[in-house]
């Protein structure tokens, strides 16, 4: 009886351990997209858009992620091309994303590319506030980076290779 309540305990000690880590979560859009081709629904990354994308990889360069998320487009996977990540998992909504960085990656460091139109709905699931009102379709250069204790995420927001805004 007494070996089950020492287990017990560190079970519910180890419970409470896990639940209290935070998970660091950078939050980035794709970089800028070929858009030579209009008809084109999934695009590569244009000339700018690779050097954005290793501009990305220089500023993260100290960086160590355990995964990366990115939706099921080049753009979002060529974006995180440059980075050293041991893996790159699809996305394909955000309740999925975030269900799965909360149930997998606790405590972990994680790298997510998104959508302009999805990058502040991310933040606000993993419980932070959108640090600007929206991300418009020319907004290429923000960076976010989420410490989220679970339900609650705290949000920087930077900027990083050459400004969109000339």
């Amino acid at each position: 009886m007494k070996k089950l309540l020492v287990l017990l305990s560190l079970t519910l000690l180890f419970a409470n351990i896990i639940s209290a880590q935070t998970t660091t979560v950078w939050i980035v859009r794709h970089a800028e997209k070929d858009k030579s081709n209009p008809q084109d629904t999934n695009p590569n990354l244009s000339d700018e858009g690779r050097v954005r994308a290793g501009d990305l990889a220089t500023y993260l360069k100290k960086v160590k992620f355990d995964v990366a998320f990115a939706t099921p487009t080049k753009r979002t996977h060529q974006t995180l091309d440059s980075l050293v990540v041991p893996k790159v998992i699809d996305y394909k909504d955000i309740k999925s994303l975030v269900d799965s960085i909360k149930t997998n990656y606790t405590g972990k460091t994680i790298i997510v590319a998104g959508h302009s139109n999805t990058v502040l709905e991310i933040i606000e699931a993993l419980g932070g506030k959108k640090p600007k009102e929206e991300l418009t379709d020319d907004d290429y250069d923000y960076i976010f980076e989420l410490a989220v204790k679970e339900d609650k995420a705290k949000v920087k927001m930077e900027q990083f290779g050459r400004p969109h805004h000339l």
